[in-house]
């Protein structure tokens, strides 16, 4: 996971800060357990994801 994502964040790493939390965030949801901590997990990689992607205007 992505630590410290601020609204100086500098797109021109998006392509590569992207892909691991892409990762994570399927491996995650591949384990099918529910649990809080996986839950928050699963949360914040959604939302480190949302954030780049809004930030630096990438569409899908």
């Amino acid at each position: 996971m992505l630590e410290n994502l601020e609204s100086n964040y500098d797109c021109s790493n998006a392509g590569e800060d992207l892909h691991q939390p892409k990762q994570e965030l399927a491996s995650l949801r591949g384990m099918g357990k529910e649990d809080p901590k996986t839950q928050e997990d699963i949360n914040r990689l959604e939302n480190q994801i949302a954030f780049i992607m809004n930030k630096c205007d990438i569409n899908h």
